[in-house]
């Protein structure tokens, strides 16, 4: 017989057959069993345990205190049931029932804790009513809920508005919508709206802590926070303060930079807009010396050909509306070539070698057509919308974003003039083209036919004009009067590139683009346009060729 160890352990009959039926399969697999049934059984008693009856007492009382208290701690604990509740209190449907929160829909009765109907049954039921006080928190507390919807965008714009109001009641959620959020462009304004509700704490820790992730941001709203953390009597812990003053410095040279680098975006989009509307005008004053006034109203053509072809889509093909872009930039290049040619043979051919007169035929000629469109469409400006592809835009930095529209302009201008280099440079049209520019006779005398090119080269510029008016109907409103507002800027860059100079308009554009626009930031955009007309002047008075000289005998003679 074998005697017991005294250190052992005395151990029950009951361990002893546990352990000796465990060895067969069977008595396993009913554990697995019992122990999943459990497992599924969790979350219904999680749910009802975490509802009391006396929290329906909180409800229907009339101690805001308290009830705040109770929705704050529904927040902070994630109940499953806060979101349902927190809606039916919004929309003033929140009733208790039985001690149980319910709401009516559609004449029946759905228990909120459950989100099922209740049987058909006699049950007293009491509103709860609310003031504005816990109205007020209710809309707080839907605005947190929307940190954990399914929706990416809904979470995004959920952070975005929380980073200018996060108070210190927020942290928990704050804190558990980080950890479990997985978008990093969700989660980097989440950890800013974080650090702005932490700088409400009493412990300075965790002040400096916030201040430590500020200086990582560049945003307005980290700016205006620090700069009244800076105020006098605002912060008494000095490491604090300079802390704040070393963020509000790495701030400003953030947002100096993306300033900076929105200027210059910006610059180069109106660049990009002056280039397509002064590149025919260079084509046209470089081949014939025509002051042509109305080649603003080339623009304004384009612009209303985007106009009626967006209409057609919308009448006729609805389903392609996102792309009735691509169909508009052929027909208004088309619409102004043909208006362009007409103008070009009724009137102007005409008038070659007298500029006087051909600057008050067209300066006519552009009233004509500004007062054919208005009888046409109206003289209230025209809605061209941009397509759902070219909504939004590209943020390089916090408040830094660069939109798709003025994108896609700036592309267009790019292969506008690709294709106008190739055509003038790389074909027979273009061939002529350059050789009446540089010298009429002598291209006359060798076979060129001259006044054939007129008319090509007149309508070509009309068309890039019209390409430019697609490009403006994006970005500015559409109206007749709308080419008056780009006519002398197109001469400017004409002039100052240098006629018929297609690297020199583009050159021109893009300085008078960006310069404008830095310029405008500094001193606003009258004074901006006053300094960039004298530096005109004066450069025209030092060198009158532009910026690139035209060669051949004509301009040696």
């Amino acid at each position: 017989m074998r005697r017991s160890n005294p250190l052992t352990p005395p151990v029950c009959s009951f361990c002893v057959t546990f352990g000796e039926r465990m060895r067969y399969p069977i008595f396993r697999q009913a554990l697995c069993l019992l122990l999943l049934c459990l497992a599924l059984l969790l979350p219904i008693s999680t749910l009802q345990a975490a509802w009391e009856e006396q929290q329906a007492e909180i409800l229907l009382g009339s101690d805001s205190e308290a009830r705040i208290t109770l929705l704050r701690q529904w927040l902070a604990n994630g109940e499953p049931f806060a979101e349902p509740l927190y809606k039916a209190l919004a929309e003033d449907a929140l009733l208790i029932g039985n001690r149980r929160p319910l709401r009516k829909q559609d004449g029946q009765l759905f228990d909120l804790l459950g989100n099922q109907p209740l049987p058909e049954q006699e049950l007293a039921v009491t509103a709860v009513t609310i003031n504005n006080r816990l109205r007020r928190e209710v809309q707080s507390g839907l605005a947190l809920l929307r940190l954990f919807d399914a929706d990416r965008g809904v979470r995004l714009a959920a952070a975005n508005a929380l980073q200018s109001k996060a108070t210190l009641i927020m942290l928990p959620v704050l804190e558990r919508a980080l950890q479990q959020e997985k978008d990093a462009q969700i989660a980097e304004n989440l950890r800013l709206a974080l650090a702005l509700a932490m700088l409400g704490s009493s412990d300075s820790q965790l002040r400096r802590q916030a201040v430590l992730v500020l200086a990582e941001s560049a945003t307005p709203t980290t700016k205006t926070t620090l700069n009244r953390l800076l105020l006098p009597g605002a912060e008494t812990d000095r490491e604090v303060v300079r802390q704040a003053e070393i963020a509000l410095e790495k701030v400003n040279r953030r947002l100096l930079f993306g300033e900076a680098l929105a200027s210059l975006f910006s610059g180069i989009s109106l660049g990009s807009i002056l280039l397509l509307t002064a590149l025919g005008l260079a084509i046209t004053y470089g081949v014939m010396g025509i002051l042509n006034m109305a080649h603003g109203e080339m623009l304004m053509i384009g612009a209303y050909t985007t106009y009626a072809v967006q209409n057609l889509f919308r009448s006729h093909f609805p389903q392609l509306l996102d792309g009735y872009l691509f169909a508009a930039i052929p027909a208004a290049f088309l619409t102004a070539a043909v208006v362009g040619i007409l103008l070009e043979r009724s009137v102007i051919r005409w008038l070659y070698g007298r500029p006087l007169e051909t600057l008050l035929a067209t300066w006519g000629l552009s009233l004509i057509l500004i007062q054919t469109v208005r009888l046409l469409f109206g003289a209230q400006n025209v809605e061209v919308a941009n397509p759902s592809w070219m909504s939004g835009g590209v943020t390089l930095l916090p408040g830094v974003v660069l939109p798709w529209n003025r994108i896609v302009i700036t592309f267009l201008a790019l292969a506008v003039l690709a294709l106008t280099w190739s055509l003038l440079n790389r074909t027979r049209l273009g061939l002529f083209v350059r050789a009446v520019t540089q010298n009429r006779s002598m291209a006359g005398c060798v076979g060129v036919p001259t006044s054939r090119i007129d008319s090509l080269a007149f309508a070509l510029g009309s068309g890039i004009a019209g390409l430019g008016g697609v490009a403006i109907s994006q970005v500015a409103n559409v109206g007749p009067d709308m080419g008056q507002g780009y006519i002398v800027d197109s001469f400017l860059v004409v002039v100052l590139g240098g006629v018929g100079q297609l690297a020199g308009a583009v050159w021109a554009a893009l300085g008078l683009g960006i310069t404008g626009k830095v310029l405008e930031g500094w001193v606003g955009a009258v004074i901006a346009k006053i300094i960039l007309l004298v530096f005109i002047i004066i450069f025209i008075q030092r060198r009158p060729q532009g910026l690139f000289v035209l060669k051949g005998r004509q301009s040696e003679s």
